[in-house]
């Protein structure tokens, strides 16, 4: 499907799936993935077919947001770009995804969403969906990061960086509210070879953990709140996304 979007000011390019033969007295869930054109590199058909095998209650329905050219901009946190200026219409991505796309999507489905709905992501897309869940608890249950740039910063490491410099991390400190939320976040031990602060753990897993220290200290709890994953050998591609997927369903949809 293709949504025109007046914020964007371009078609959005997004791919459904759904399960056959709903009947719509199921319990309807939904997931939104940002990064979809990664999406469609894994065989989801089948892991979500595995995913509902024996569920016949649970009725996930995914939609997978395919990314532009101009994902740097479109991703990131609204409001606060980084220090090269990149995520500067991550506002409007998230008026996309509110106003635009999620209507667009109930409409297609013609029937009431009664279960969880959650926001997952994949490097800066789930910063992304991060930013757009954490900002909107009405709206999601549940986030999901698939190896998060939780990395970006509003100074570059060259002109005085510190860790107060990281911006979902701000974002969360500097929330005065707990919203009613759930995280799945995710790093592999290969995600890459990064150490600003040479101590031997790459940036990716210290980011990441610094989020979930940040949300503890907000009040949410592991491992009911909270679930930490950490996949031995997991590089920052599509394939290790892929083969954590499934415990990721499992984990925010209980299906």
């Amino acid at each position: 499907f293709k949504i025109p979007s007046a914020y964007l000011k371009r078609e959005v390019e997004i791919d459904i799936y759904a399960p056959e033969g709903i009947l719509g007295n199921e319990k309807i869930e939904l997931l939104l993935l940002n990064d979809g054109q990664d999406v469609a590199k894994m065989d989801f058909a089948k892991i979500l077919q595995d995913a509902h095998h024996n569920k016949r209650n649970h009725r996930l329905i995914v939609v997978a947001i395919k990314a532009s050219e101009d994902r740097l901009m479109e991703y990131g946190v609204a409001g606060v770009p980084d220090f090269k200026g990149r995520g500067a219409k991550a506002g409007l991505y998230t008026d996309f995804v509110i106003k635009e796309l999620l209507p667009f999507v109930k409409k297609k489905i013609a029937m009431p969403i009664t279960g969880k709905v959650a926001f997952a992501g994949f490097s800066l897309g789930g910063l992304s969906a991060f930013d757009i869940a954490w900002n909107n608890p009405s709206v999601f249950d549940a986030i999901g990061v698939f190896s998060g740039a939780f990395w970006w910063r509003k100074k570059d490491l060259a002109d005085g960086y510190t860790d107060a410099d990281r911006i979902i991390h701000a974002l969360v400190d500097s929330t005065s509210t707990k919203p009613d939320m759930k995280f799945w976040l995710m790093t592999g031990t290969d995600d890459e070879k990064a150490d600003r602060n040479k101590n031997l753990i790459i940036d990716s897993i210290d980011d990441t953990i610094d989020v979930v220290k940040g949300l503890m200290k907000k009040g949410y709890k592991r491992p009911e709140n909270i679930f930490y994953f950490e996949k031995v050998g997991g590089k920052h591609d599509v394939s290790t996304w892929a083969s954590v997927m499934p415990a990721f369903l499992d984990w925010a949809f209980e299906v």
